[in-house]
Parts: C-alpha cells; structure tokens; sequence
C-alpha cells in the first residue's frame, strides 16, 4: 500500500507539473488558441508563424474559377511574408442556397456571395459583427452587367427583352428562391419594365413591369439551383437564350463555346460582395489570414485575373485595360433604381411578392 501511495504522488505531481507548463504555453500571436473563439474582433490570432493554416470559403458558384486562378498567388504572398502555407477549403453553390448555409452552421471564414441580400443574412444571423460595407468599394470585390447568351448566329433574332417574349424562344434562368445570380436576371427584366414604361408614360409602371417578367416567365424552360447550373443546362444544348452574367458567358466564349453576348438596352449593374465571417475567424483564429485573403482580392493583381475571366474590374486602372471587352449598356441601372435591396427583396422575392404571383400566373 505504501509503494503504490507513492506512485500516486508522483503521478499526481507530475500531471499538476504538465499543467502549470501548459498553461504558460504561447498560441503563437498573443491570442486565444484556435477554436477556443475567445478572440475579440480584431485581436492576433494563432495563424502567424510557421506551419500550415486553413482557410474556408464559403462562395457562390459563379466565382470558383476565378478563386481557385486566384488561390496560389495569395498562397505565396503570405508564406513570403510569414513563412505559413495556406490551404483552402472551398464550397460552392448558389448564393442564397450558401447564405443558408453559412447562417445554419457550416463554419466559411469568407463568405463571397452574388449579392449583398445574401450577406445582409449572415449579418441578421450573428456571425458577420463588423461593418463589412466600410471594407474598399463597399465590401464589393467584382461588377457585372445582365446579359443574354445566344448560340451561334443568333438564330432566334434575340436583341432585346420583348424578343424573349415571342412564341418558341426558350428561356434558361435560375431559380431566385436558390440563386443570387437568378436575382440580378429578375432584376433586370422588372427593371427594364419599368424604364420602358418610364419611356413611353414618362413615369414608372409596376404593372407594365410585372407583364414584361411575366410574358418572359411563360417562354422559361429551366430554373435552376444556381447560375452555373443554369448555363450546365445551356451548354448541354437545352434553350435558346439565357439570361446571365456577363462574366459568366464571356469565359465561355473564351474557351471557344459557339455563343454571342447581346446586350439590351436596359440592364442592371451587377455587384458582388465578400467579406470576412467574424464568429468564424475568431473561433477558427483565422483572422489575420482571412483579413489579408479578402484585402489581396482588391489588388491588381486579383483585379486582372478577374477582369480576363469577364468581370468587370472594380479598380478602374484595371478596368481601362479591358475596356475594348465590355459594351457600355445605354440604360445601365443599379438595385437604387428599384427601391433598393430592402424594398426588392420584400416586394419582388418575398413571400406572395411579384414573383410568387408570375409563378402562380397572377
């Protein structure tokens, strides 16, 4: 008995010893240790040093490519500069499908989504804390223009809006209950509504505007989950016109599909938002990479590998550089034309909204 009380005070000692050294250990940046999410907003994190950090993304489906062009050039940025390997972990899928995502659990350090809406749910949620629109260019990393996407020759004569309202043309758009993308396309048929009526009655008419998003809703063949979706389906043959991203129908004339770009006359600007998920990072102890990530997609660098992909540069002096690639609309509108993110997500996507009613066929 006295020889194994003696083995108990030695292993005693020994564990309380353990403990006293772990308690004086370093997580290598004067913060909490990752994971214990502890860190206020702003503080050092456990991603300096040497080793190897992870980083979550958390994007909507249109910006994978330009991402993953984007990635190695970050990577050797920040192992130059702190000597740490950076992976990333991606997920993608359609914006408002992904702002879900995020708000019910899956834990994406950046969230790079088609619209601010979709950001604006993660800030309801809890999870975004800080002013993400404060960040440069209001938080928006790309611009992009509506657009249709015809095939070769423009068989169907598609040049403007009233054209996919003629009997057996066939329509390919998302679904906006899935696809920020899907919102910026209802965006520009309701908006083209109303500056059509504004041309012709000189003020704005709602009810022009829902018959113009209605007689296109009868000619669509397909709503997808997401805008990549939506052009998988036209590129598998299926439609004869889909209204999209610029960015996203140029790559593919790019890469040699037999498509052409039309431009309407009445379009909507489009922009898309990034910004880094404070509850995330902070567990994670992530920020400081997930900071210097969001900062580098606002360099020339990133700009470039954008703007030669099809988005519209954010920086100007990139944008000049390209501006032989991209046809200025003669009625370019913003979401301020319509009211407002606010206002468009409640009247035209809310529920019993305009849009529920062209699917209802009220």
């Amino acid at each position: 008995m006295k020889k194994r009380n003696g083995f108990y005070v030695l292993g005693l000692t020994l564990l309380l010893t353990a403990a006293v050294l772990s308690g004086c250990g370093s997580s290598g940046s004067g913060g909490s240790p990752s994971g214990s999410g502890s860190n206020p907003a702003g503080s050092g994190n456990s991603t300096k040093g040497a080793g190897t950090v992870t980083l979550t993304i958390g994007g909507y489906s249109t910006i994978k490519d330009e991402f993953e062009a984007i990635f190695p050039l970050f990577q050797k940025e920040w192992q130059d500069k702190t000597g740490q390997k950076v992976e990333f972990k991606e997920s993608y899928q359609g914006s408002g499908s992904q702002a879900r995502n995020i708000t019910n659990g899956f834990e994406a350090d950046i969230a790079a989504l088609s619209l601010e809406g979709d950001i604006d749910k993660i800030v309801k949620a809890g999870l975004i804390t800080h002013d993400w629109k404060s960040a440069p260019h209001g938080g928006m990393i790309t611009d992009s223009i509506a657009v249709f996407g015809v095939r070769s020759g423009n068989p169907k004569g598609i040049h403007d809006w009233a054209d996919l309202e003629k009997p057996g043309v066939q329509v390919l758009i998302p679904d906006p209950k899935s696809s920020g993308g899907a919102r910026w396309d209802v965006n520009a048929i309701y908006g083209a509504g109303l500056k059509l009526s504004e041309e012709q009655g000189g003020k704005q008419d709602p009810a022009q505007a829902k018959a113009l998003l209605a007689g296109i809703y009868k000619n669509v063949k397909a709503l997808d989950k997401s805008g990549e979706a939506s052009m998988s389906t036209f590129d598998n043959g299926i439609g004869d016109v889909i209204i999209t991203y610029e960015n996203e129908l140029l790559s593919r004339i790019d890469s040699g599909k037999k498509y052409e770009a039309i431009t309407p006359k009445y379009t909507t600007a489009i922009e898309n938002p990034a910004a880094v998920v404070d509850k995330v990072v902070d567990k994670h102890g992530t920020r400081d990479v997930a900071e210097a990530f969001l900062n580098f997609l606002w360099t020339p660098e990133a700009q470039k590998i954008f703007a030669v992909h099809g988005f519209r540069s954010v920086l100007p002096e990139v944008q000049s550089s390209y501006a032989d690639k991209y046809k200025q609309p003669a009625g370019l509108f913003d979401t301020g034309y319509l009211g407002g993110w606010d206002k468009v997500n409640t009247e035209l996507y809310g529920d019993g909204g305009i849009w529920d009613q062209v699917v209802a066929g009220n």
